[in-house]
């Protein structure tokens, strides 16, 4: 009986340690699209940049999802629920993360995003019925203060005020679409989940570009398209959205979002590494944050190691 609840805790701390490292690599993935963004925008706006970024995307995950599970899964799924939820939870969440990015700063940006474990565990608890632990607890406040030392931003800004509030309702959607993917479209597999959301988000892309270039005349005409600008694309949507939702997801399904979301915080530092081995500058703060961020993802899932990780486990 010993023996056989040994190996039962042995399993569940494996498994623990394999979503953890599903995530990690899904955040890496989702770093990568920062650099190719940046080079992106020095010649296509930012609206023309999304919208390439989401259909592409959409395009990879939808060929993958076919070509593994077949038409048949294609044809039954929740393709409605799906959407709306990708339109709302992804789609709207990262425009109006983009749009506080546009109204101050990308270190703002960051900071809201580093809220997003205080949003993801207060959807827990009251759609969930997770109760706060004091190992939990503490993790979540080390996670937010590593997240605040890696993004490097201060508050001691004068345009703040309302564009943060914006930030924090964009996060709070992105948190929301990630569990509702993998709550509300019961029945399907994670990348059928994924894929139905990305339809939202492509299509909610290509409505905002249609009103910014028809009504708003916000973008610029892409005047040519080089082999460079479609490797740079093809990175930031497949590797840093496509690849990376994917196995978000499958995180989220596995450690629910509250945990899933504590490792956002560390983006400024996955950021920071890949333009360090691209010849720029090692940032320390930056090293520091996510150090701190990584203590608080340990010590948030210790009490539940220690009990069959009774308090992240999805039901």
């Amino acid at each position: 009986m010993s023996s056989h609840s040994s190996d039962q805790s042995s399993e569940n701390h494996s498994g623990v340690l394999k979503s953890n490292f599903i995530c990690v690599l899904s955040i890496l993935l989702f770093a990568m699209g920062f650099p190719a963004a940046e080079y992106l925008l020095d010649d296509w706006d930012v609206v023309s940049v999304i919208t390439a970024r989401n259909v592409f995307s959409f395009i990879l995950i939808f060929l993958i999802w076919i070509s593994i599970e077949g038409v048949q899964k294609v044809k039954s799924a929740q393709w409605l629920k799906g959407t709306l939820i990708g339109a709302a939870g992804f789609g709207i969440g990262a425009f109006l993360i983009l749009y506080l990015q546009s109204l101050t700063s990308p270190v703002i940006a960051a900071l809201a995003v580093a809220t997003m474990p205080v949003f993801a565990v207060s959807i827990e608890m009251l759609l969930d019925g997770r109760k706060m632990t004091v190992w939990f607890f503490c993790g979540v406040i080390l996670v937010l203060c590593g997240g605040y030392i890696a993004s490097g931003a201060s508050l001691n800004q004068s345009n703040i005020g309302f564009a943060i509030l914006i930030g924090f309702l964009g996060v709070a959607l992105f948190a929301w679409g990630s569990r509702a993917t993998v709550k509300s479209l019961p029945g399907m597999t994670n990348l059928g989940q994924v894929s139905v959301t990305s339809l939202g988000m492509a299509l909610l892309s290509i409505v905002l570009y249609f009103i910014c270039t028809v009504f708003m005349d916000l973008t610029n005409s892409v005047s040519s398209i080089t082999l460079k600008h479609l490797g740079l694309i093809l990175i930031y949507a497949w590797l840093g959205l496509g690849i990376s939702q994917i196995l978000w997801i499958k995180a989220v399904s596995q450690l629910g979002i509250g945990i899933a979301s504590f490792h956002l915080n560390a983006v400024p530092f996955y950021v920071m590494l890949m333009l360090f081995l691209l010849g720029d500058q090692w940032v320390w703060h930056q090293a520091i944050g996510a150090l701190v961020v990584i203590t608080g993802v340990i010590i948030a899932q210790q009490k539940s190691a220690k009990h069959k990780v009774k308090f992240f486990e999805l039901p």
